[in-house]
């Protein structure tokens, strides 16, 4: 896809804050610091539409990115080593729970995961979480960048046995510095459109 237009539209905690169209929305999930908002901007061709940091749990808020007037990319908090008190982190699970699991537009959820190192405990009860609710899942293992490529099918396979994918669900090798997997995300995503 080619993208002309995107922005961000609302950064949002409770449902009636959410966008009132119908259009598609795809949610992103990862760990604190995978790169959720690096993807985002690479997928967009923008160098800073999604604001990034080095300091884990920057995303606080469901941040709500159109995309050409026709799809959403909602980030949501990222999940695992983020700075914040254990109350704050029950309210963000409270809040993404109910995204994932009452919104009507949301087709899918992109997992992103770092190709580098086997998924976490938290990657795989997020994949697990999804599988219960039904919920597509797209997952993009992103730093492919920092891997030789020789070595990216053994990470992909690694991926692949600890979340314990169905064949149905889509695994990406993604890299937001070169732009691997772009296209073939873009492909995926239009499945659910």
């Amino acid at each position: 896809m080619k993208v002309t237009s995107s922005e961000i539209v609302i950064s949002a905690v409770k449902p009636e804050q959410y966008p009132q169209e119908s259009l598609p929305e795809f949610a992103l999930a990862g760990r604190s610091n995978v790169g959720k908002s690096s993807f985002i901007n690479k997928m967009i061709q923008r160098k800073s539409l999604a604001r990034t940091s080095s300091k884990p749990g920057k995303t606080q808020t469901l941040n709500f990115y159109l995309i050409n007037e026709k799809l959403y990319f909602v980030d949501v908090p990222g999940y695992g080593f983020a700075k914040v008190s254990k109350k704050e982190r029950e309210a963000w699970g409270k809040m993404i729970e109910t995204y994932l699991t009452e919104r009507k537009q949301l087709k899918a959820v992109i997992l992103i995961v770092d190709l580098r190192h086997p998924p976490t405990d938290d990657d795989i009860l997020m994949y697990d979480f999804l599988k219960h609710y039904q919920i597509p899942c797209i997952v993009i293992a992103t730093k492919a960048d920092k891997i030789p490529k020789g070595k990216w099918q053994k990470h992909l396979n690694i991926t692949r046995q600890t979340l314990q994918l169905d064949a149905k669900d889509h695994l990406i090798l993604f890299s937001s510095e070169t732009g691997e997997g772009t296209e073939r995300t873009w492909s995926a995503l239009e499945l659910y459109m």
